[in-house]
């Protein structure tokens, strides 16, 4: 009787369309049981999890370095900021716009680097990252207003029909736009594209040989991954209403690129699960502020050692962290 009537929650999350179903439910309720900060709290999770996803394509479905990421990330956040303020070009419509603008840039930069593996393209995203921060803070044109930044960024929205100057509204806002990108990077992985990143990440010779383009397939993950930080540049800086280069250092890099080590890397569950570590982790320990960031860096050690494939490791081909660290004797994988 007990069983007929209760098929049990394991039977129940075991269908994909009802999981889907229940987490929609779940981020649609929550903004309304909350109060404006925690509803914040949760923008900036998605802002994370975009950013996450983003490096998510060159980290963990190539398999390569990028410890600038954070450079895309500024890029698409200035490309609002100036376009806005200095030519009063819609919110909305800089959405595409700062996605090309760090996609044009990731092509421009890593065209002439992309044959670089390991250590070496880790040591050249580095370098364009601090690069990106430093010509920020020193434009002789006066365009990024230097290290004050640019203020005065407009709100999103559609003429006098739909505005976005809540916390609601942004919310509702990062949120559709990461389902969307859940979406499409889940029918990529699955795609011929997606298999030809994962072969290149596992035996980019034998890729190679099997006739696959490595070259333009590992740079078409960079564009990817640099046009999706233009978009969460884009929204962060009309949240905020202005951008300054404090915001896009080296630490933000490594914060990008601890998401996807902890969640998983391939794994798009564990990139949700990892900026979701990173961005609660501060609000948690808030009360323990001189001692956060010995508690983060404990955490990650913890990690490393009893979880080296992420909180949530992708099945199908996952990647294991040692073997990106070099013990099968290749620069990478």
């Amino acid at each position: 009787m007990e069983q007929a009537s209760f098929p049990g929650i394991a039977k129940i999350f075991s269908s994909p369309p009802l999981r889907i179903t229940l987490i929609t439910a779940l981020f649609l309720i929550y903004p309304f049981l909350v109060s404006d900060y925690f509803i914040d709290i949760a923008f900036y999770f998605g802002i994370y999890a975009l950013l996450g996803l983003s490096l998510n394509i060159v980290l963990g479905e190539v398999g390569l370095f990028d410890l600038g990421h954070a450079g895309f990330y500024a890029i698409g956040a200035y490309t609002t900021a100036i376009l806005n303020t200095k030519f009063g070009v819609p919110i909305l419509v800089l959405l595409p716009l700062s996605a090309l603008a760090a996609a044009l840039f990731a092509y421009v930069v890593f065209s002439p680097v992309i044959h670089l593996q390991g250590d070496y393209l880790l040591i050249v995203t580095l370098g364009m990252g601090e690069i990106v921060r430093l010509a920020l803070i020193n434009n002789p044109f006066g365009l990024t207003g230097g290290p004050n930044g640019v203020f005065g960024i407009d709100f999103p929205s559609l003429g006098a029909f739909l505005v976005v100057d809540s916390s609601l509204e942004y919310y509702f806002l990062i949120w559709l736009i990461v389902g969307l990108t859940i979406l499409g990077l889940t029918r990529l992985q699955d795609s011929r594209i997606g298999r030809a990143w994962n072969y290149i990440r596992e035996d980019e010779t034998a890729a190679n040989a099997s006739g696959i383009d490595s070259r333009s397939y590992k740079l078409l993950a960079f564009v990817l991954g640099a046009a999706l930080a233009g978009v969460a540049g884009n929204v962060y800086a009309s949240k905020l209403m202005c951008v300054s280069p404090e915001s896009f250092t080296f630490w933000e890099s490594c914060l990008i690129f601890c998401i996807v080590l902890i969640g998983g890397m391939g794994s798009i569950p564990g990139v949700l699960i990892g900026a979701a570590f990173i961005s609660l982790f501060p609000e948690i320990f808030r009360p323990f502020a001189m001692y956060r960031m010995l508690i983060f860096g404990s955490a990650m050690i913890l990690m490393m050692m009893f979880r080296p494939g992420g909180v949530w490791p992708r099945k199908r081909g996952a990647v294991q962290y040692e073997s990106l660290l070099g013990d099968t004797g290749r620069a990478d994988v």
